[in-house]
């Protein structure tokens, strides 16, 4: 199968980041086991950057 149009349709049904436990947020990752947003999964701390912040 090539890389067009008919592939982005084996993507489809999987379910790549979920409900996060720690900040509510759909930004879990289900295979990984990691909050891309809190860190969760990885660290005990909150994940957050300074140039994160407003």
């Amino acid at each position: 199968m090539g890389t067009g149009t008919a592939a982005m349709g084996r993507k489809s049904g999987k379910k790549t980041h979920i409900i996060c436990r720690r900040c509510g947020g759909h930004t879990y990752h289900a295979k990984k086991k990691r909050c891309s947003s809190c860190g969760f999964g990885d660290t005990s701390k909150t994940r957050k950057y300074a140039w994160n912040k407003k």
